[in-house]
């Protein structure tokens, strides 16, 4: 079934270009009147013009859909609430918000200023919150929303010189696994995306033949899987090149030691086996943990490590 968004309400945020570009015309196209997004700063996060996100905004009409440009800062939650206004006060809704903005100061951990290391966490992860905190109250009224976050390889998987940017990526794993339990009732779906695409960010970093191959088209698809009225949620979906998968948080079988003067010893010369990854799982809630370890505790060790 072709997946239609006529009479649904989007926000885009960083929609300006790449990848945020991408989900607005693919929104737009499927029938959602879209909000585009924009602060319009260098890649640092720098400077701010309203252009980018008029110019998407211009291509969508042209394209026969409807939107409106915004350039709030998403670092600033009285700008987001003014997005959010001008979005109901327009169409009366919102339906899916997609937290897309985002900046890079790459540096190693050691070289990086403590400003730039709060600036990125700013952006990504509490701006997100923002956005986020902004349309949660309307969407549990209507009964129905959809929020995708953008995570990253770099939070779930880690990048060389990245700590900042992945610790603000895979905060927003966290955020949106809480957030799907807490939305459940309200038929609030919150799903990740961890992007591979080639945008004014990968720019310095990929060949030429790879960039054209990581096209930020090639992610959108799974923008809208994440988004629509049949999306799953708690899901982490990774996309790039045409190729789809999920990535996830597992929990291995472990094993149990005698809480002895000597533990710690059994734990590190153990360590391998707390590695094996044969018969792991994947939590549904962090209170899965306690319980599985709470039920493996009853039995006798032998049972649990033979």
């Amino acid at each position: 079934m072709r997946i239609d968004l006529s009479g649904r309400v989007a926000i885009v945020t960083g929609a300006g270009g790449g990848l945020g570009r991408e989900h607005a015309l693919l929104l737009a196209k499927r029938g959602a009147k879209v909000v585009v997004n924009d602060l319009g700063g260098a890649r640092d996060g720098s400077g701010g013009s309203d252009t980018m996100a008029e110019q998407v905004v211009e291509e969508i009409r042209q394209a026969g859909g409807e939107a409106i440009a915004n350039g709030a800062s998403v670092t600033d939650y009285a700008e987001v609430e003014a997005m959010v206004d001008q979005a109901m006060a327009k169409w009366g809704r919102i339906d899916i918000l997609v937290n897309n903005a985002g900046i890079l100061r790459d540096r190693t951990f050691a070289k990086q200023d403590l400003s730039d290391i709060f600036t990125v966490i700013d952006v990504h992860l509490a701006g997100s919150v923002h956005c986020t905190k902004a349309v949660w109250g309307i969407m549990t009224e209507q009964g129905r929303g959809r929020i995708m976050m953008t995570t990253s390889s770099s939070g779930l998987y880690g990048n060389f010189g990245q700590a900042q940017y992945g610790a603000a990526k895979l905060g927003l794993v966290g955020l949106m696994k809480t957030l799907a339990q807490e939305g459940r009732k309200h038929d609030i779906r919150v799903n990740a995306l961890a992007p591979s695409a080639a945008t004014r960010m990968t720019a310095d970093i990929m060949n030429e033949d790879d960039l054209a191959a990581l096209s930020p088209a090639s992610v959108a698809p799974a923008m809208l899987a994440l988004v629509c009225d049949d999306a799953p949620t708690g899901m982490i979906m990774c996309a790039g090149a045409g190729r789809f998968e999920a990535a996830h948080i597992t929990l291995t079988r472990g094993i149990a030691v005698d809480l002895g003067d000597d533990a710690p010893e059994q734990v590190l010369a153990g360590v391998d086996r707390i590695r094996d990854r044969t018969d792991e799982m994947v939590p549904e809630t962090g209170m899965q943990q306690s319980q599985y370890e709470l039920a493996q505790r009853a039995r006798p060790l032998a049972t649990i490590d033979g």
